[in-house]
């Protein structure tokens, strides 16, 4: 048995939310941060494009806001978008500050590109590779601080509440999290006044993804587990140019490259198709090219489309997307002279945990800020270059909100350890690995791009008997960390699925052939527990 670890708060996820709350909280509180894996191993690194905000002459706030909002179908809620729109500037400004080496303009200070439903130039970047940067640079400035505490190798399985004290109590209060020691195989409790989800999204729930692998939707189950609503999870944003290549998965192209000129091409005939769906062409929002794409590669039995910028000059290209270049090189494809072979894959998780404009949830004690939330800002569809910049503002915002009412925030009680005596090590580990890919499986074929009634209810009748193969499973056996990962892909592809069949429309993400049209009122999807 282990004892409590007692912090002021307790991060879970070491991305761009989550060491963004960190390193503010720090100036006047210990905070532990606990990431999955490694601490760069979420999305934030993988981000290729870039951070949105309005800094060109000519564009506006109120553009911005719109294009947001022409994204979102008209679902986001506007003053979350005015709120996380406005905050963009300084946010570039504190990342500067940190060192992040934002490529330089000729005439402006930084160099700034455009992506599909821009209006306007306004992605900052640092190459093809901004996330990374960003990610080094958190990491370097929370290290430096001797109040923060950074724990690798720590999987989270159940947020900690009243019903865990040693005095049970009911009121929902999140005190911390239990999380498994990677290292040592030993389940801890981490405790806190205050707890922040910076967990990411769900999109390994599907078969291909640009996600990283332990992108498992854990802050969503585990807030849904202990009570918090969860909001809008039927819409799930495919990216359209995933380089295709059957040794190398999950190689996004980044939007910027359509940005630039890059053509989405049919092989063979060499016709470029996107005009024909979208008088944007390759500059519609993504929900429009991956349906497109998907259409073309089915309609003649693809397996991809091309993407081409071979026609910009090749010293543009390979400085523009050096990393991209270089990538592609080792796998036989020069991208200054040949077309890249791309297909759609899930890409970001635009539903989420609830939250208001000061990242609290539903429940006391427990902030929730980036990708794992629904705050508001993405409605039926993310604009690109909008997440990054979402971690920023409201990582900030739910550290201040933590400590303008920090004297309020009650000392957490006595906390039960964790109980491992009714359980034994599994000799069934390949249960865990097929579920695992039976999910991925069943939700790409039926809860993707395109949706029909029947296959979502195929997929639900799949779940159920998953859920209950699962939790009895995860009852007589120790915990592992594909287990705690599996429990929670149950938990967020029924939430999906429930989501998609509740909305009798097709709005932004969510294109379903049985109601292919747009209801007048924007509504969200509120799950309750």
């Amino acid at each position: 048995m282990t004892d409590p670890r007692a912090y002021d708060i307790v991060i879970i996820g070491s991305g761009a939310a989550g060491l963004t709350a960190a390193i503010n909280l720090a100036q006047h509180h210990r905070v532990v941060v606990l990431a999955k894996g490694g601490l760069s191993d979420g999305s934030t690194a993988w981000a290729q494009g870039g951070i949105a905000a309005v800094l060109e002459p000519g564009d506006t706030f109120e553009s911005h806001i719109e294009d947001t909002m022409v994204a979102g179908a008209g679902l986001n809620d506007r003053r979350t978008v005015e709120y996380v729109i406005g905050g963009a500037p300084a946010a570039i400004e504190r990342l500067a500050a940190l060192g992040v080496p934002f490529n330089p303009g000729e005439s402006e200070r930084w160099h700034l590109t455009r992506e599909g439903g821009h209006s306007h130039r306004r992605i900052v970047h640092v190459d093809d590779a901004t996330g990374w940067a960003v990610q080094q640079a958190l990491e370097k400035a929370a290290a430096a601080n001797p109040n923060i505490t950074l724990l690798p190798d720590m999987a989270a399985i159940d947020l900690i509440s009243g019903r865990h004290g040693v005095r049970y109590s009911g009121d929902g209060h999140v005190w911390g999290v239990y999380a498994l020691d990677r290292g040592t195989g030993r389940v801890e409790a981490f405790t806190g006044r205050a707890t922040i989800l910076a967990t990411g999204g769900a999109g390994r729930t599907y078969l291909y993804s640009t996600a990283p692998r332990g992108a498992t939707g854990d802050g969503i189950a585990m807030a849904w587990r202990a009570g918090a609503r969860v909001s809008n999870m039927e819409f799930m944003q495919f990216h359209p140019t995933c380089l295709y290549n059957l040794e190398v998965k999950n190689f996004l192209i980044t939007e910027a490259v359509r940005g630039e000129g890059g053509r989405l091409l049919l092989p063979g005939s060499g016709h470029r198709f996107m005009p024909d769906f979208d008088p944007r062409a390759e500059l519609a929002p993504r929900d429009v090219v991956a349906r497109a794409i998907d259409h073309e590669i089915k309609r003649l039995g693809l397996d991809y489309v091309h993407l081409d910028i071979s026609h910009r000059a090749q010293e543009f290209v390979r400085e523009h997307f050096p990393n991209i270049h270089a990538k592609l090189l080792t796998l036989g494809i020069d991208i200054t002279t040949q077309p890249i072979p791309v297909v759609p894959a899930q890409h970001y998780t635009c539903g989420g945990v609830l939250t208001d404009l000061d990242g609290r949830t539903d429940l006391p004690g427990l902030y929730a800020a980036g990708e794992v939330t629904q705050s508001g800002l993405h409605g039926a569809n993310r604009l690109a270059s909008n997440s990054l910049l979402e971690c920023f503002v409201f990582g900030e915002a739910a550290a201040d909100h933590i400590h303008a009412h920090w004297d309020a925030l009650p000392l957490p009680p006595a906390i039960r350890p964790w109980d491992e005596s009714r359980v034994s090590h599994s000799d069934e580990e390949v249960v865990v690995q097929h579920n695992w890919r039976e999910i991925r499986r069943f939700m790409w074929d039926f809860v993707g791009i395109v949706r029909t009634t029947k296959r979502l209810e195929r997929a639900l009748h799949r779940i159920e008997l998953l859920a209950a193969e699962t939790e009895d499973y995860y009852g007589n056996f120790r915990v592992t960390a594909d287990l705690i990962e599996l429990r929670n892909l149950v938990e967020v592809a029924r939430l999906i699925v429930r989501s998609a069949l509740h909305r009798k429309e097709s709005r932004g993400l969510h294109f379903t052939l049985d109601y292919p049209d747009t209801l007048p009122d924007a509504i969200d999807t509120i799950l309750v527990p």
